[in-house]
């Protein structure tokens, strides 16, 4: 692929990764593991896409999430988060990777119309710069609600009680690649050829990784020649360390994937890596560390697994869609004024964006966690399709 016009900063950044990739490799004796290549293309302190500063989110950025394609999305997500803090008698509300702030801010907006403001509605956020871009967020639509965010930079001690909530949080978490090759796994590593970076396919070496593709295929004389896809070793920890820190209440994550069986299908040969710069998708890990996101889909089954092991209850897994009507979609687009001819076309235009199966819809699927709490909820009450899982 042709490299884009670059700002001179960008060019700066992309050397300055460039380097600290090489020399990465070098200390890893010429192979470095694809998850570790990945976290550092995604989060090295000042160089890794998401801790930057770079424009990530919106029409200027290099996607759109649904807080940015419609304020219905978080309007709906806020009802179901008033529920689950009734039902738990909980007093804060996590939110684990804000983005620009919109979502925060237009659920803490709806949670007053409500009357069901947490007392605390707390940010885990690394980076720096969106921390910046969050505050100025809130502080323009809910100046009066600023006073009970707290950003924080790991999860808080446990003993919460409440509501966490997580969108397009996991698919940024780095995966080892695999494949399928003359009969035998292999595991992808990143090297160096010339001062490039290119593929370096071994043979397994990850701790855990034979066992977890040894579940996933028994016989794994079925999986085709050059079969390749992704896999999440650090989910498991992950939903430790959240089950750790929420001693009752809800875990609700929402994020684009599938279910186990349709992850790892035969026809699915590539996985579901994909890169994005300036809303272009690519496959190639390489081309701009830094300034790319790196994205990989979701297992639901490997994550519901997970949360299982570590405590919670299934409380639901469904479509993003169905999830948004059943909390009140309809009703809330309702709201809007007609007569206002073009906000009420941009509200159409968003709650199509968000439910069509062409679009964000059937792709972008929701699952809650639960713990010490009531297992029911509204978000689930019309599509529960945990059977899948």
């Amino acid at each position: 692929m042709r490299i884009p016009d670059l700002s001179d900063a960008e060019t700066a950044l992309l050397d300055e990764m460039r380097v600290l990739l090489s020399d990465a490799i070098l200390a890893h004796e010429g192979s470095l593991p694809f998850d570790r290549y990945m976290e550092l293309a995604l989060y090295a302190p000042g160089l890794g896409y998401y801790l930057n500063g770079r424009r990530k989110f919106g029409e200027s950025g290099d996607f759109i999430t649904a807080p940015e394609a419609s304020p219905l999305f978080s309007r709906c997500l806020a009802h179901q988060v008033a529920e689950c803090l009734e039902k738990c008698g909980g007093a804060a509300v996590l939110e684990i990777g804000a983005g620009s702030g919109r979502m925060a801010a237009e659920m803490l907006a709806q949670l007053e119309l409500l009357h069901g403001l947490p007392q605390r509605y707390l940010i885990l956020e690394l980076s720096a710069a969106l921390q910046k871009e969050q505050r100025a967020v809130l502080a323009s639509l809910v100046p009066h609600l600023l006073s009970r965010v707290e950003w924080l930079k790991r999860l808080p001690d446990p003993g919460l009680t409440g509501v966490i909530v997580a969108n397009e949080l996991l698919d940024a978490m780095p995966v080892h690649r695999f494949r399928r090759n003359v009969g035998s796994w292999q595991e992808l590593s990143v090297g160096l050829q010339d001062h490039v970076l290119v593929d370096r396919w071994r043979s397994l070496q990850t701790p855990g990784i034979a066992e977890r593709l040894q579940a996933l295929w028994p016989d794994e004389r079925i999986v085709a020649e050059g079969y390749t896809s992704e896999i999440n070793l650090r989910l498991r920890p992950w939903m430790r360390a959240v089950s750790e820190t929420l001693q009752r209440g809800y875990l609700i994550l929402i994020d684009y994937g599938y279910t186990q069986h349709e992850y790892y299908h035969p026809e699915r040969r590539q996985g579901t890596f994909i890169c994005h710069f300036r809303h272009r998708a690519f496959s190639d890990p390489y081309f701009l560390p830094g300034l790319q996101d790196m994205t990989a889909n979701v297992d639901f089954t490997a994550l519901a697994s997970a949360g299982l092991e570590a405590g919670f209850a299934l409380a639901g897994f469904t479509t993003q869609a169905h999830f948004l009507i059943d909390n009140g979609l309809d009703r809330l687009m309702g709201i809007s004024d007609p007569s206002d001819v073009r906000r009420h076309a941009e509200m159409v235009q968003g709650a199509k964006r968000l439910t069509l199966p062409s679009e964000m819809g059937e792709r972008f699927k929701v699952l809650a966690l639960v713990r010490g709490a009531d297992s029911e909820l509204t978000g689930f009450c019309s599509r529960d399709l945990r059977e899948r899982l």
